[in-house]
């Protein structure tokens, strides 16, 4: 009973066996020992993926690690915690030595010795480049591996790119070779690159085609990504920046396909040869614009394969586009299914060896690189045999310009006898209709005159009418005193010759002085005298308001109308007030607002026109609102400023609408009722403020009122 249960112990123990640990067998240590060359993990790599990414050192020790199967580690895209373990035995004499990780677009990688957890070595693009203990764009890790003794190492790795760990073990030596080597490769390859963008900057600059800006931005991005994915545009591009560093796996493809799709819309030119797969073109832009989201975003495991999707989806597409465009004759585009098949081929075999179906070595890790400079090489032999394209085109266009010049030619001489003879008789046609056209702007410059003339007509009537009845009641008013004045002055000479009789005659002193008494109470000659010195006074009245309108007519009318002259605007308006004085109905009430104004330099009589013509309007639609009863108003305002003088005539009367207001100043437009008006009033008021280089305002509103403002040098440029 005891030895079944002792039997039994150990079945579970080796059962279990598995899950606590990986037993060393000599068949699973990794053996260096040349000293002399870098030596390529490839087989005894056991592996174990923590799906909970919480794990560390203490507790990974005690789990089952999977023995990997031969060939470089390839794990793909995982959010799990990858950890390696590494059974390495040093048999050279060298004990300083340096385990290389060549997979640059790693978040994190920690080292850490199994018997001392806590001396990890941790690397990745979480932290900047200056952290590296090795400057070198892969992660490298010092060891110290004495001759003939087995360690035990751990590595923990963590990406959201495709992890894939080629891994080499060597001296600081072969490491530093390596890298040499690398750098010289690389180096080489940028420089083609750099050559190529300043040879097509150059036939950018000579032949001015865009195509060849767009080239140069598409290597540009291609260089990019190969430096990105070598580890080379961390070190040199942005070693402190942590965010492209970690992003740099989407932005980077995003980039170089987009520049991709931009080159080539006008090298292959799609619009011309295949207009309808430019759609196609512009969806690969939509798709990678939502690949570059979506990474941005968080989702970086989907924008990476999405990415990958569309640049292999992308590919072939481009290439039957190209063969389509090929077979129409279309020469670059032969080149360009060279370029890109080859290149094409390349992102295969790069594909091949990260699932370990081809070898990974010198010419593999490289095979993008070698496929990119064959695709810009050939590229710029396509944009070089544009030019020969150019050339070829520019000789036939040449011939056809030339072959088509002669036929012009014998074409004119055939044509220039019947042209001739054409012009000739359309000479004859064009000088009748000269003449004819003379003699009708001969009437109608008389008709315009005779317009003209018939406004300032209309308004010298209806100045007429005014100046008749403002002059008719002061006149009135003196004639009217004259009779009573002449009967009280022949009472006066009446008294005088009776006064007189009574002082020559030879009564006594005292009759002649009662008599005289009673003859002037007879006459009431103190209310003689009053009546006298009040008729005097009405006349006097009488003929100083006859004198005033006579001297507004004159400044009105002014004879000097055509020169030049400084005038007061204020005495202008109020001549014309008063010539327009007996329009003004008893309810409209004038009021006035003179700044004090200096003289301006202007026409006017013309000017004076112009305030007739709109007070005029101004006073008929106050009247057309109010229609003599109270409540209408004209206010007139002027003020100045250093340059101009501002007249403002604003009243309260039915207002214009917008279709009137754009046609007020248009000639034979009127609202007036047929014989009101001719419709020229503001057409040549309109003209007058122009000539004196001014402008008229207007602002209306229907049932409110409407305001003109005037706008009038205070001097005149005229040119010399």
């Amino acid at each position: 009973m005891k030895q079944t249960y002792h039997l039994s112990l150990v079945l579970v123990v080796l059962m279990l066996l598995p899950v606590f640990g990986q037993g060393r067998t000599d068949d699973s240590v990794i053996v260096f020992n040349d000293a002399g060359a870098l030596f390529n993990i490839v087989e005894n790599v056991f592996i174990y993926q923590d799906s909970t990414g919480k794990r560390g050192i203490d507790q990974v020790k005690e789990f089952f690690f999977e023995k990997y199967k031969t060939g470089i580690p390839n794990i793909g895209f995982t959010n799990s915690t990858v950890w390696l373990k590494l059974y390495l035995k040093n048999t050279s004499e060298d004990s300083e030595l340096y385990l290389t990780v060549r997979q640059p677009s790693i978040d994190s990688i920690c080292l850490y010795h199994a018997d001392v957890v806590a001396e990890r070595i941790c690397l990745g693009e979480t932290q900047p480049y200056s952290a590296r203990v090795v400057d070198n764009p892969a992660y490298i890790f010092p060891l110290t591996l004495k001759a003939g003794e087995v360690q035990v190492y751990y590595l923990s790795i963590v990406s959201k790119d495709q992890i894939q760990l080629p891994m080499l073990l060597g001296t600081a030596e072969t490491v530093f070779e390596e890298y040499s080597q690398n750098n010289l490769l690389f180096g080489i390859y940028i420089g083609i690159v750099l050559v190529m963008m300043v040879y097509n900057l150059f036939v950018a600059l000579t032949v001015r085609d865009i195509v060849y800006l767009y080239y140069i931005i598409y290597i540009f991005f291609v260089g990019l990504t190969q430096a990105f994915f070598q580890g080379y545009a961390f070190k040199y591009l942005w070693p402190n920046s942590i965010w492209l560093a970690s992003n740099g796996s989407v932005i980077i493809p995003f980039l170089s396909g987009i520049s991709t799709i931009l080159f080539i819309k006008p090298f292959l030119q799609i619009r011309r040869f295949v207009p309808k797969h430019s759609l196609g073109l512009n969806l690969l832009i939509l798709l990678y614009t939502i690949s570059l989201v979506l990474g941005l975003a968080g989702y970086y495991h989907i924008s990476i394969l999405l990415l990958q999707l569309i640049a292999s989806c992308g590919s072939v597409y481009v290439i039957i586009i190209a063969f389509i465009i090929r077979r129409k004759g279309y020469r670059p585009a032969f080149f360009f299914l060279i370029a890109f098949s080859i290149f094409l081929l390349s992102v295969v075999l790069f594909v091949l060896r990260n699932f370990n179906l081809i070898p990974y070595n010198a010419l593999t890790s490289y095979i993008l690189e070698i496929g990119s400079v064959f695709q810009i090489v050939l590229l710029s032999f396509a944009l070089a045999d544009k030019i020969n394209i150019y050339r070829k085109e520019k000789e036939d266009s040449q011939l056809k310009t030339i072959a088509i010049a002669k036929e012009n030619e014998k074409l004119i001489r055939e044509q220039n006898i019947v042209l001739e003879q054409r012009v000739e008789e359309r000479t004859h046609a064009l000088q009748e209709s000269n003449n004819t056209l003379q003699e009708t702007l001969a009437h109608l410059k008389d008709a315009q005159a005779q317009l003209v003339e018939a406004e300032k007509m209309a308004s010298l009537g209806q100045l007429t009418a005014g100046v008749a009845h403002e002059i008719n009641n002061p006149i009135n008013f003196v004639t009217s005193n004259v009779a009573p004045l002449k009967r009280d002055v022949n009472m006066v000479w009446d008294a005088i010759a009776e006064i007189e009789a009574i002082a020559l005659s030879d009564l006594p002193i005292s009759v002649k002085e009662r008599r005289i008494s009673e003859y002037k109470e007879e006459m009431d000659i103190e209310y003689l005298k009053t009546e006298i010195e009040f008729l005097l006074k009405g006349m006097h009245e009488g003929a100083s308001r006859t004198a005033e309108i006579v001297k507004s007519l004159r400044i009105f009318s002014r004879v000097d109308e055509n020169s030049l002259k400084f005038a007061d605007i204020n005495e202008g308006l109020d001549s014309t007030l008063v010539i327009l004085n007996s329009i003004v109905r008893e309810g409209v009430q004038v009021v006035k607002r003179y700044a004090d104004l200096p003289l301006i330099e202007c026409y006017p009589g013309k000017l004076n026109q112009v305030f007739l013509n709109i007070i005029t309007n101004a006073i008929y639609a106050v009247n057309k609102k109010f229609e003599g009863s109270p409540g209408g108003t004209l206010e007139i305002e002027t003020k100045a400023d250093q340059t101009n003088v501002y007249i403002s005539i604003k009243d309260n009367g039915i207002g214009m609408p917008e279709e009137v207001r754009e046609k007020v100043f248009d000639p034979f437009f009127t609202t007036k009722e047929v014989g009101e008006g001719t419709g020229l009033g503001m057409s040549i008021a309109y003209n007058t403020i122009r000539k004196h280089q001014g402008e008229i305002k207007i602002e209306s509103q229907i049932g409110i009122g409407t305001e003109f403002i005037l706008i009038i040098p205070l001097r005149q440029h005229t040119d010399k």
